[in-house]
């Protein structure tokens, strides 16, 4: 028990180094996830929305609120472990200066990622406001998204982490943003609803986890948390334990020779 207690704590302390970086320049860390979102809104919620009949009982504002929401929490998390834990790792040496302390390599590589699902929930929470703003989100809603946020950034941090263990240089990330990024913002019930699509590609949206992040977080910026399924909750909790898992190993094989 208290070898967990320690290695708790030490995961800690590197989630309160990153913290403390991003408190210093929060003015950059904060209007990047405010404007993106405000943008996406803007010109398709209430510019492309105007040519769009409602979907499903509810404005195409109100349609595709929860998906900017979930895109959030997704490119919060596997951007800050992949471009941002890429260059602490190589670049400004970090991660050895910290190893030189009695953190473990395991300690910061879960710091990292529990970090990444931190800055998700506050990304999230910003943009939260934003969509509750414009009436597209109940006040009562905010505090059920937080969790959902955590969740959804644990899983896109190990994924991001996944990624970080096997690229050969900072450039390569550009592969895991065009073939899994870009389509799963497009392809996963984020902009428009999964039966337009053909049959094959419902069934390979049903495997991306952002599919189940729009599914989880629609119900709730709706108004009605009753409604999200479990199935896609369990997938949710499910990835966001075991892909960080993953991630450790492929990162220790990487590092540890």
């Amino acid at each position: 028990m208290s070898d967990a207690i320690l290695q708790a704590d030490a995961v800690w302390k590197m989630v309160q180094r990153n913290r403390d970086v991003y408190l210093k320049t929060w003015k950059t860390n904060f209007l990047p996830p405010l404007l993106e979102p405000l943008l996406y809104l803007l010109s398709l919620g209430y510019g492309l929305g105007r040519l769009v009949p409602e979907l499903d009982g509810m404005s195409y504002a109100q349609f595709i609120a929860p998906g900017i929401l979930a895109i959030t929490m997704m490119q919060s998390a596997f951007f800050d472990t992949t471009y941002g834990s890429y260059v602490r790792m190589f670049f400004q040496k970090t991660w050895d200066a910290v190893t030189a302390t009695p953190l473990s390599l395991n300690d910061v590589l879960v710091g990292e990622m529990v970090w990444a699902a931190i800055k998700a929930t506050i990304n999230t929470a910003l943009v939260a406001l934003v969509v509750a703003a414009f009436g597209l989100l109940p006040w009562a809603m905010l505090p059920l998204l937080l969790p959902v946020a955590f969740v959804v950034g644990l899983l896109f941090g190990g994924i991001g982490m996944m990624f970080t263990a096997k690229v050969p240089h900072i450039d390569s990330f550009s592969f895991a943003i065009y073939l899994l990024i870009t389509p799963m913002m497009l392809f996963a019930g984020t902009f428009f609803p999964l039966d337009q699509l053909p049959d094959v590609v419902q069934r390979a949206a049903q495997v991306l986890p952002l599919t189940h992040a729009v599914l989880v977080t629609r119900p709730i910026v709706l108004g009605d948390p009753a409604a999200v399924p479990w199935q896609s909750a369990a997938y949710l909790l499910v990835a966001a334990l075991g892909l960080p898992i993953l991630a450790v190993q492929w990162m220790r094989r990487k590092l540890i020779v």
